[in-house]
């Protein structure tokens, strides 16, 4: 009961620390932050990762271990069972919130590409941090149901180490997915391919060699394009060049802050370049 109490407030805990990323994450771009502050976000989470498993699973454990060599008395098992029942509603309307949320928005993807394709931590962490609520739940009551049908309150010690390990992995795989949008992870596939076919749709265009596009905000995607233009063509045109094919990519609703596009040659793009996105 009591490594459920320090789940639920690292919950809660959680959800603020979300919501201030979320509000630090909209602000405007600035001369410090040109290209946003979407990372905010990213930073939180992966703050909420860390929560989970050093105070979630660590306490859990702790308290487990203790209990387990120094086993108490078990005193009142019907509230016991009473505050596990109350807790188990609620957590599980919150669950079907958040699942029909995630549902809106992984589409026809599976749940576990989905939670791996996802650039809004938002989503996949509140349906994993409730899905790891409502186990901890049932690891919770068997272990006390357990330990008051057997008389043996180490039971109820053991479901403590069961919590922690159910956090342990929760907290492992949100930290994995968190990193690697921090860091920088590129955009969705699609987006790539949406500014090579506008670019190659462009009659001033040669060929658009590849692209590399980097998330850095949940809507927030730079990119830039290696392209090679017509030999005759002034600067002025390729300026103009330039311009229709951005002014296309922001009409497709790609998330752009920004877009560079670089005139080469495909000789002179893989000479130089770094391994691209496309």
């Amino acid at each position: 009961m009591f490594s459920e109490g320090v789940h639920s407030l690292v919950d809660s805990a959680n959800e603020l620390l979300l919501l201030y990323g979320m509000k630090r994450a909209s602000l405007p771009p600035s001369s410090t932050h040109p290209f946003g502050h979407g990372r905010e976000l990213y930073f939180w989470s992966f703050i909420v990762a860390l929560l989970v498993l050093a105070l979630g699973a660590g306490v859990s454990l702790a308290e487990g271990l203790y209990h387990f060599w120094f086993p108490p008395k078990l005193e009142r098992p019907l509230l016991s069972y009473g505050v596990l029942a109350i807790s188990f509603v609620f957590e599980g309307i919150s669950w079907f919130a958040a699942l029909k949320a995630f549902r809106r928005e992984k589409g026809s993807l599976g749940y576990f590409e989905a939670f791996r394709e996802s650039k809004d931590p938002t989503s996949f962490t509140v349906l994993l941090e409730d899905s790891a609520a409502l186990l901890g739940l049932i690891v919770a009551f068997a272990g006390l149901l357990a330990a008051h049908a057997f008389s043996e309150p180490r039971f109820d010690a053991a479901s403590s180490a069961g919590i922690a390990a159910i956090l342990a992995v929760s907290a492992i795989l949100l930290a994995r997915e968190t990193k690697g949008l921090l860091i920088g992870e590129p955009a969705h596939p699609n987006v790539g391919k949406a500014i090579l076919d506008i670019a190659n749709a462009d009659a001033q265009v040669v060929r658009a060699n590849s692209i590399i596009t980097v998330q850095v905000g949940v809507r927030q995607i730079v990119a830039a394009l290696s392209a090679e233009f017509e030999d005759d063509l002034s600067t002025q045109q390729i300026e103009s060049c330039i311009k229709r094919i951005e002014d296309a990519a922001n009409q497709r609703h790609l998330n752009l802050v920004t877009l560079w596009i670089k005139p080469q040659t495909p000789e002179t793009w893989k000479a130089r370049a770094p391994e691209s996105n496309f």
